[in-house]
């Protein structure tokens, strides 16, 4: 009996799953243009907003919210319909069979999504930096630490919220709450700075908020220690809670 290598169960299984994922044209669809149509959207909007005394320029704040918005949309919410549509299918039934370990059937289903992300990530990043004079990352090891812990982190709540979803239909629906509670309350677009005290104390606590202070922080600069600190915090904490409900709660097969 011939064994195999993780990366080459993790090759194989990335590489089919890519195919997959390209024969699917909505999701590639939102994939490559939904960000961009909504960085452009928010740009727009955010010329009304007063972010004096935030230290982030308009270009800035719509930018970096576009770095998360490709996280929520092609790591998150591609992988919960991912993760249903295989469950459903029997394909994760069927690998737990063979010899490849849970963690990496998860692992591997996640592969096309994350690296998609990631090079959208750093082709905005460019264009950002070129075009709108934003300049090169300002600490580059904070923005490469939220960009891990962002996509760790949104895989575990993917293959999570995958519990809560019987069909890639209605992913549409269980994916909305984690979007809109990012996209209003987790510093996206519109810095915190600018929300009241209370408000902003409360929006600090919720899952993308410390993965986007990492990586404003450390493309655009500013940002105090402890605030760091925090915000690396607040991830670590929610990406512990997501892989501790997927240890505890994923289902492989389909839901009856």
């Amino acid at each position: 009996m011939t064994s195999t290598t993780v990366q080459g169960r993790l090759r194989a299984l990335g590489r089919a799953e890519l195919t997959l994922l390209l024969r699917n044209r909505t999701a590639v669809f939102v994939a490559l243009l939904v960000p961009v149509v909504m960085v452009a959207a928010m740009k727009s909007s955010l010329e009304s907003v007063d972010l004096a005394g935030t230290g982030v320029s308009v270009a800035g704040a719509a930018l970096s919210g576009g770095v998360g918005m490709v996280l929520i949309q092609v790591v998150y919410m591609n992988l919960v319909a991912a993760y249903v549509a295989r469950r459903e299918d029997l394909v994760l039934k069927r690998l737990r069979t063979g010899e490849v370990p849970d963690r990496e059937i998860l692992t591997g289903t996640a592969l096309p999504s994350v690296a998609l992300a990631l090079v959208q990530t750093a082709l905005m990043i460019s264009v950002g930096s070129a075009a709108f004079g934003l300049g090169g990352p300002q600490r580059p090891e904070l923005l490469a630490a939220g960009l891990l812990l962002g996509v760790v982190m949104l895989t575990a709540l993917a293959a999570a919220t995958s519990v809560m979803t019987r069909t890639v239909q209605t992913a549409q629906l269980t994916t909305l709450p984690l979007f809109l509670v990012s996209m209003v309350g987790s510093g996206l677009f519109v810095p915190l700075a600018v929300l009241p005290d209370g408000l902003a104390s409360v929006c600090e606590l919720l899952p993308m908020t410390g993965v986007m202070t990492l990586v404003r922080t450390g493309w655009l600069g500013g940002g105090e220690g402890a605030d760091v600190l925090g915000a690396g915090l607040n991830a670590l904490v929610w990406t512990a809670l997501a892989v501790f409900a997927v240890q505890r709660w994923f289902r492989w097969e389909p839901r009856r």
